[in-house]
């Protein structure tokens, strides 16, 4: 393995940003294989970071596929690693890890379920954060009423939030019952509360809200609330190679191959909490109520 830099190391191994362990190191917080660590120092796999009493053992960037889970958020919980208000958070469910954390790829709010994604690849995890590579979120949202034709044409073309200009790439509805009313939406960005805020700025209250699907990675009907599965090998490459990640599949002994089976995908349903569905992450999804129909 060719040394990197000691900050550019630990942010692909989850610790923190680059510019945080710079931080780190600048206050002398960090030390490499039993010395103080230094902004210019370069390391190797092998060393070993000392970091608030945790030990921290340097990997190959290409000894291996980066774990991913897919975990299921309950209302209620935070997804800060502590609370001051002592709320329950997502990291106090997840598996444990040998010299290294879980990083979140993104964030839901308290009162929002469903899929949140975490790796311990630092670097694959800036980069599906990142807007600039334009991966779909997708929520299933229930509303009190129903959005008529006008409504569902100012969000699919641009409603104003304070922090700018926001709009879903498409909406299906899912039909309800009531009062309450399913819709499937999808998003190519992250901002803090953005589904509620953009029903709000239309008028219509969220009274329940679902993220079903992050990029190619479905939120399977059967994972109940605060559990976690972890990705297939195939699904880890497929969800990198979107952000230009490329990992080679690892070879595995023939016994091992044929205990392989394919995940199981969920189609959208037409009435209750609906579920993710698939897309061709190559092209646009069609719908009557997609962007492209602007007049």
């Amino acid at each position: 393995m060719n040394k990197e830099r000691i900050q550019k190391a630990l942010a692909r191994q989850g610790l923190g940003s680059r510019r945080q362990i710079e931080s780190w190191i600048s206050e002398d917080k960090l030390q490499l294989n039993g010395e103080v660590a230094k902004l210019g120092d370069h390391v190797k796999a092998g060393d070993v970071v000392m970091f608030s009493g945790r030990k921290i053992i340097i990997k190959s960037p290409d000894a291996k596929l980066p774990r991913v889970i897919a975990y299921h958020k309950p209302e209620g919980q935070v997804c800060s690693r502590s609370d001051p208000e002592g709320r329950p958070t997502i990291f106090e469910n997840l598996p444990g890890l040998k010299h290294s954390r879980w990083v979140a790829i993104g964030r839901l709010d308290l009162n929002t379920s469903g899929l949140i994604l975490l790796t311990d690849e630092g670097e694959l995890a800036n980069r599906l954060m990142h807007p600039s590579r334009q991966v779909q979120r997708e929520y299933a949202v229930r509303t009190l009423g129903t959005a008529s034709d006008e409504i569902l044409h100012k969000l699919t073309h641009g409603v104003q939030l304070e922090d700018g200009e926001a709009r879903f790439e498409e909406i299906v509805d899912s039909g309800g019952m009531g009062t309450n009313h399913w819709y499937h939406v999808v998003l190519m960005e992250g901002r803090n509360r953005e589904v509620r805020r953009m029903w709000e700025a239309v008028g219509l209250k969220v009274s329940r809200l679902m993220r079903v699907r992050f990029g190619p990675v479905i939120l399977n009907k059967s994972q109940r609330p605060g559990k976690t599965r972890e990705l297939t090998e195939k699904q880890v490459i497929e969800l990198a190679s979107m952000v230009d990640l490329h990992y080679d599949m690892p070879e595995k002994p023939d016994a091992e191959k044929s205990k392989d089976k394919p995940a199981k995908t969920v189609a959208h349903r037409k009435s209750g909490p609906p579920r993710g569905k698939k897309p061709d992450q190559r092209a646009r999804p069609k719908t009557s109520r997609s962007r492209n129909n602007r007049g």
